[in-house]
């Protein structure tokens, strides 16, 4: 499975997607690896991705890759999330949304949640564009770089990275043939 992610995605950087799409996935990816599990909030930000025109195999591989370092922001996330549900003159509009029906079931009034909710809103623009830029600059310049070069033809013949390059080739076939 997740050699299929890593394909995908590779398939897709080297392909006519557009890096915007690219970068939605990876900047959702984001989103999503800030806001913790375990709450109705994630899921629903989940399916509203799959509904979107974004690149899901980036999506799901930065955010196993997100996954694995946001924990070490969790004390900011709660101090962000903490400065948000803390002021008196939110207390009122927080206090109503925990009494309706389904809204206490995506756990917004814990702070971590909060804050990684905040956080990744305000983060996923620049997330965004930095990482459309990035695709860019790959495709126009480092891409050739990198697939002739000596470390590329020997990560070659390692079993897993061969692996993946079958699954490139046959994505990249099947992409080819859809067009």
């Amino acid at each position: 499975m997740f050699v299929k992610w890593i394909a995908a995605l590779i398939v897709a950087l080297n392909a006519n997607n557009r890096a915007g799409e690219i970068a939605a996935g990876i900047s959702f990816a984001f989103l999503l690896a800030l806001v913790p599990a375990g709450n109705l909030m994630w899921p629903i930000l989940f399916v509203v991705t799959m509904l979107l025109k974004i690149n899901f195999a980036a999506e799901l591989l930065f955010l196993a890759l997100f996954k694995l370092i946001v924990p070490l922001a969790d004390g900011l996330l709660h101090r962000l999330g903490l400065l948000v549900l803390s002021p008196p003159f939110l207390s009122e509009v927080f206090t109503t949304g925990y009494n309706l029906p389904l809204l206490p079931l995506t756990r917004f009034n814990n702070t971590v949640v909060m804050g990684g909710l905040v956080a990744g809103l305000v983060l996923w623009v620049p997330v965004f564009l930095l990482f459309r830029r990035l695709v860019v600059v790959y495709r126009s310049s480092l891409r050739e770089r990198i697939a002739g070069s000596r470390l590329a033809r020997a990560l070659g013949r390692v079993p897993l990275v061969a692996a993946i390059g079958g699954a490139v080739r046959k994505l990249g076939g099947l992409a080819l043939r859809l067009r």
